[in-house]
């Protein structure tokens, strides 16, 4: 029975997806900021952790400042992350996805089309273009969220850290916002169609400034510095 719920969970955060999926994509044309997109994302986000018995804690809003742009670097152990932060966190962010999401009906289209930033990590122009965006987004007030691991972890422990968030961060000039997940992997693991309720707890600590320093040598610096803070937090799920 347990299982059947589980299964039932995730029947219901797909059609959520899908509804607000087409809202956004009847909304494109209208909405060049992104802003109603954001809007609809944070509704969602809410409503799929409520029917999905998904309860969120967020510790560290107070290093946050609704006037800046940043770029946050979390974890990344689930699904679920993303409705987590999105919901927890009130700021403009736009979510850096992998482009494999687009072949997805209706929800992939309104990821494609919509605010967030897909990025091809097998094409190196069309990452090119793809950091591009994020950095354009960040100069015009946006926030952009990107996962450090590059990808979800399979065995819910942390994973080495990628060099294009940190890549992002130094060109745009903006802090840095190290972001630790915890309680999302045993949600919904990867490979898994059934959603078991649970925690997530968000941590944020505070911004890293770059103070104009630019270079390799500032990315690789920098994301030492954020996997150390989000070490200190993370616990293996």
């Amino acid at each position: 029975m347990k299982k059947l719920v589980g299964v039932l969970r995730f029947v219901a955060a797909v059609v959520i997806s899908l509804v607000s999926a087409t809202i956004i994509i009847i909304s494109i044309p209208f909405d060049p900021r992104g802003l109603f997109f954001h809007a609809v994302s944070r509704v969602w986000a809410h409503v799929t952790l409520f029917v999905c018995g998904v309860r969120l804690r967020v510790r560290g809003l107070e290093h946050i400042d609704r006037t800046t742009s940043y770029v946050y670097v979390s974890n990344h152990a689930s699904m679920f992350d993303i409705p987590a932060i999105i919901a927890g966190i009130p700021d403009q962010i736009r979510v850096v996805y992998k482009k494999e999401l687009e072949k997805i009906p209706l929800f992939g289209w309104g990821l494609k089309w919509g605010a967030y930033i897909g990025i091809d990590r097998g094409r190196t122009n069309e990452s090119i273009r793809s950091l591009e965006e994020a950095i354009a987004k960040i100069q015009h007030g946006a926030s952009v969220l990107l996962y450090a691991e590059g990808t979800r972890t399979q065995d819910g422990n942390l994973q080495p850290f990628k060099r294009g968030a940190f890549h992002i961060a130094v060109r745009a000039g903006v802090p840095v916002v190290p972001l630790t997940v915890n309680g999302s992997y045993g949600i919904l693991p990867k490979h898994s169609f059934s959603i078991n309720p649970g925690t997530v707890e968000l941590i944020l600590e505070r911004p890293i400034y770059l103070g104009g320093k630019s270079g390799k040598e500032t990315e690789l610096q920098l994301m030492q510095q954020v996997h150390a803070a989000i070490s200190t937090h993370y616990i293996d799920q």
